[in-house]
């Protein structure tokens, strides 16, 4: 949700024996917790004197200032993309459709190839599904090292034939500073309509993997309570007519937002956040909903498991029920939610900073120029 640059100190010299050169390939489905992650790892790169090449939309250029941070920003069109490879040390793709076009744009060339599995969903059925597992294969087996941002992430790698596969969480990026993070919550809340209600909040974009069918379920569960929580769902995608057509014709306490620039501040004016997800990696609003304290529901998909911990209340994906159950047995108990509150920052403490993720993809990239020197 955030994009702020790691607090690193610029070194004294060049990274290595000669700058470094990296291209960081994004590709035109990149999520916001992927864009905020190269956002951020540009940031620790370059500090540390690496020359980056960040490639991707021109969209993500804009809503990311990835040049801001210290990167030189390319389109993501092949020709440019092929260019730009041409010169590099490292590759760095991130997620498999991003890693196939880069596997394509270095064809014929020796240079190491880096790709980041942190959010590319479960593998379809059908003729999707096979075309699917086919691209996962070839990029595994194009990639020098697969750098999986949970363990499945790993597992999945490994299995579609990668010589190389790593554990390497996703650190979120630091919140906001400055007058935007000062944000009253009342306000907020009354912006939103919520000054006497629970108000529940989901972030991300209308995609089906979200779950967010099974969402409206289960507020059409909790509409009963007194007072009737609000939902609010920020983010935009294809299935946003489908779900105004239901919040409307059922009469659900649900209010679509829309993409917006100050999800943080919406969530630290929540009671609860909410991650029906049918598939998640390392999801950024987990991280940020633990890291400020806002008591979450999630679904036991992926990679949340093993980033929550004990600090959220994990459901079976796709079940309505036990989302609404949980929903309304944590708006009775504010002494849970204090409880669960606490126990997402204790969790937090124990994920990577960014930079020791930064730190970590050095590493990968300082072993990678050592075989190449050999």
């Amino acid at each position: 949700m955030s994009s702020s640059p790691v607090s690193t100190p610029a070194p004294a010299q060049p990274y290595g024996r000669q700058p470094l050169r990296t291209v960081q390939v994004l590709g035109g489905g990149a999520g916001a917790g992927s864009s905020a992650h190269v956002r951020s790892l540009a940031t620790g790169l370059a500090a540390r004197g690496v020359r980056v090449t960040v490639c991707a939309p021109v969209q993500a250029e804009g809503e990311y200032d990835f040049t801001g941070a210290g990167a030189q920003f390319a389109p993501d069109a092949a020709s440019v993309l092929r260019a730009a490879c041409a010169g590099a040390d490292v590759v760095h793709a991130h997620g498999v459709r991003a890693g196939m076009r880069a596997a394509l744009a270095m064809r014929g060339r020796r240079v190491p190839l880096v790709v980041s599995w942190h959010g590319d969903g479960p593998t379809a059925a059908g003729a999707l599904g096979r075309l699917s597992r086919m691209l996962e294969r070839h990029v595994a087996r194009a990639a020098a090292v697969v750098l999986g941002a949970s363990s499945d992430q790993v597992d999945l790698a490994r299995l579609r034939g990668a010589r190389d596969a790593r554990l390497a969480p996703v650190a979120v990026p630091a919140g906001p500073v400055g007058p935007e993070a000062a944000a009253d919550p009342g306000k907020v809340r009354a912006e939103l309509g919520a000054v006497e209600r629970p108000l529940l909040i989901a972030v991300g974009s209308l995609v089906p993997h979200r779950g967010y069918s099974v969402l409206l379920d289960a507020a059409r569960e909790w509409r009963a309570l007194e007072p009737a929580p609000l939902l609010v769902i920020a983010g935009e995608g294809p299935l946003r007519a489908e779900l105004s057509r239901r919040i409307e014709a059922e009469a659900l306490p649900v209010r679509l937002l829309g993409r917006r620039g100050d999800a943080a501040q919406l969530l630290a004016a929540a009671d609860l956040a909410v991650l029906p997800s049918r598939w998640e990696a390392r999801a950024l609003l987990a991280q940020e909903a633990l890291r400020v304290g806002v008591p979450l529901v999630a679904t036991a998909v992926g990679g949340v498991p093993e980033l929550v911990g004990e600090g959220a209340v994990l459901v079976p994906p796709g079940d309505a029920g036990a989302l609404a159950s949980a929903v309304t047995g944590l708006l009775a108990d504010p002494e849970r939610r204090g409880a669960l509150a606490a126990a997402g920052r204790v969790q937090a403490a124990t994920w990577p900073s960014e930079d020791d993720t930064v730190a970590q993809v050095l590493c990968v990239y300082d072993e990678l120029m050592e075989r190449r020197r050999r």
